[in-house]
């Protein structure tokens, strides 16, 4: 029950309690009656006079039930009416929230800096909409600053890590480096390199949670899907981050491909608004399968390989920031089926 068809029926509820009590007085006033025959010898002008009397109080009990009807009648007609403007006026009451309502679900991480702005009376409306306002402002500073603090981070990290790779390179270059120097320098770049995959992925997660969709525009989506890879259906367009849609649907198809069996098969169908990516593979838990849309799941350490635990991850919060969603599923017969959708 809408607050609106509350106040409706607390307006017919007030209405209807208050004509009863209105028609009880009226009842006990017009049914009471005064005894005006006079106590003594009946004489024929006092007979007539008690029989003048009594027809007087007959017609008056006639005319009060009468009356009584009449209100009855009218009590019910604006019963009614009372409903309807009761509705009216709930509609009328409740205007300024029903546009707050709407403003609020207008507002997305992409238009944080939109507010409602209800101008009006100082009440409890505008009191409510100003602090939605604060607690949008709010919110606003906050995904500016973890927007700042990715953008740093991003900076700030690459460095060291040239820093890094460049030494090693150096050391390598040298006239005749020892062996172990060698072997050592050969597992640090493999560090390095796992290490710079760990964070491109952190800030491709981030940036894609926080909406940073720059340079939206139409998309084909068979275009995003590597070469080589098998693909069924027809095309479909989207619009949205062409960089950060080649990385989702890259993700998905690369953790197929990895995760598959010796000999397997992965195949990829398009249909309209739909990305379905499937593999072979060995039966898996569809319990730990629902996990594997968070940051650094796996299923097991015979899975783990090379990745960075966060593929499918990335790949779920894309799909989410251009409006679908990205949904994981394991294959009764074995292996995964990853089924994206996008508007």
């Amino acid at each position: 029950m809408g607050v609106r068809l509350r106040f409706t029926l607390l307006y017919g509820v007030l209405f209807l309690i208050s004509g009863a009590g209105l028609l009880l007085i009226m009842g006990v006033f017009s049914f009471s009656k005064t005894q005006s025959v006079p106590v003594g010898t009946a004489t024929s002008a006092t007979e007539q006079i008690a029989r003048l009397q009594q027809q007087l109080d007959d017609a008056a009990a006639v005319q009060a039930r009468q009356l009584l009807a009449g209100a009855l009648v009218a009590m019910a007609v604006m019963l009614v009416v009372s409903l309807v403007l009761g509705r009216a006026a709930a509609g009328r009451v409740l205007r300024p929230l029903r546009t707050i309502t709407a403003a609020t679900r207008r507002i997305t991480a992409d238009n944080l800096h939109s507010r409602l702005a209800v101008a009006g009376p100082a009440d409890e409306v505008k009191a409510l909409a100003d602090t939605i306002d604060d607690l949008l402002g709010r919110l606003d500073e906050a995904f500016q600053a973890q927007r700042r603090f990715v953008a740093d981070a991003s900076h700030e990290l690459r460095t060291p890590l040239a820093t890094m790779r460049a030494a090693v390179d150096v050391a390598e270059a040298k006239p005749a480096p020892p062996a172990e120097v060698g072997r050592l320098a050969g597992r640090l770049r493999t560090e390095l390199d796992q290490l710079e995959r760990l964070l491109e992925g952190l800030l491709v997660l981030a940036r894609a949670q926080h909406g940073a969709l720059d340079d939206r525009t139409p998309v084909a989506v068979r275009s995003l899907i590597p070469a080589g890879v098998p693909v069924e259906g027809g095309d479909f367009v989207t619009v949205g981050n062409p960089v950060l849609l080649g990385r989702m649907v890259s993700n998905v198809v690369d953790n197929a491909v990895r995760h598959n069996e010796p000999g397997g098969w992965m195949r990829v169908t398009l249909e309209p608004g739909t990305i379905v990516v499937e593999n072979d593979g060995p039966v898996l838990d569809p319990g730990q399968v629902a996990t594997l849309g968070r940051p650094f799941r796996r299923l097991g350490a015979d899975r783990t390989g090379s990745g960075t635990g966060l593929g499918l991850a990335i790949a779920s919060a894309v799909a989410s920031a251009h409006g679908g969603s990205l949904s994981l599923q394991a294959r009764p017969e074995g292996g995964l089926r990853v089924e994206i959708r996008l508007p």
